[in-house]
């Protein structure tokens, strides 16, 4: 994935997310994880947040006007090979995003609808929840729903790999994408992904990695995922070989001490 020659021009890709100020998740994630594999990141804030490795305490969403000149001072100048969009908390800035989607035509869109926290809080408001469904989804490549967020899309529990696969192949034939249904809270002791088209699914599978310290390890995948593609992969390459790095992220901050919760990951390795 990594190359040795960081004087080669880097694609440029663009993270429209919040600020998580402890740095383990949202728009500091993604700058890590895409200059660790060797893209040029460039961001914009949809929200600022108080949360730690314990919890989110406080969502403050910006103004739209602000997020649509952030997106414009961006994409009219370094015109990003793919965008990655993480939570997004209100409907304005929906519109803002997609309105943006529409006129720029970036060639990659991956979205990780960010609706529900690791500890359980809700991240997007009803409104929103509806907006990104209607607006965001129909113009994204990819979106990465964990299982929570995949149930709330579907209506119903998913439980199983199998019922993972339906769920995606259902939402991309509903939104005409395709969709990475992450299973990481699944029972036992495989991790198993399953990126699915209208017409069929592909599972990855893996052994869960034993670590307390998973925070923002959606918006790294995520952010991964565009790089790659940014950088040339096809799609199930580029989910193939950002699981790789995730894990590898995973593995380098398992003895890490960093907060008194879920504690970050270790980009650099």
């Amino acid at each position: 994935m990594r190359t040795t020659d960081y004087r080669q021009q880097p694609p440029v890709i663009f993270s429209i997310a919040g600020s998580d100020p402890s740095g383990g998740a949202g728009i500091q994630a993604d700058i890590k994880t895409i200059s660790a594999l060797n893209g040029y990141a460039a961001a914009a804030i949809t929200a600022v947040t108080s949360q730690n490795t314990c919890g989110v305490q406080g969502v403050y969403p910006l103004p739209a006007d602000v997020l649509q000149t952030q997106i414009a001072s961006v994409m009219e100048d370094l015109q990003p090979s793919a965008i990655k969009i993480g939570m997004v908390y209100s409907l304005q800035l929906v519109e803002v995003i997609a309105q943006s989607i529409t006129h720029y035509h970036p060639p990659f869109v991956v979205f990780d609808p960010v609706m529900i926290s690791t500890s359980g809080r809700r991240l997007m408001t009803e409104e929103t929840v509806q907006g990104i469904k209607q607006l965001l989804f129909p113009r994204c490549s990819l979106i990465t729903p964990n299982l929570d967020e995949a149930a709330m899309l579907i209506g119903h529990p998913l439980c199983t790999p199998q019922q993972m696969a339906e769920a995606g192949q259902l939402l991309a034939a509903r939104y005409g994408c395709q969709v990475l249904v992450k299973g990481g809270h699944l029972s036992g002791e495989t991790m198993c992904d399953v990126l699915c088209s209208a017409t069929g699914s592909t599972s990855f599978l893996a052994p869960k990695s034993q670590s307390h310290n998973l925070h923002g390890t959606g918006c790294t995948l995520s952010s991964a995922i565009a790089t790659l593609l940014a950088r040339g992969y096809t799609m199930e390459k580029a989910v193939e070989e950002a699981k790789h790095y995730v894990s590898l992220a995973i593995d380098g901050g398992k003895e890490w001490h960093i907060g008194h919760g879920n504690g970050p990951l270790c980009h650099f390795n």
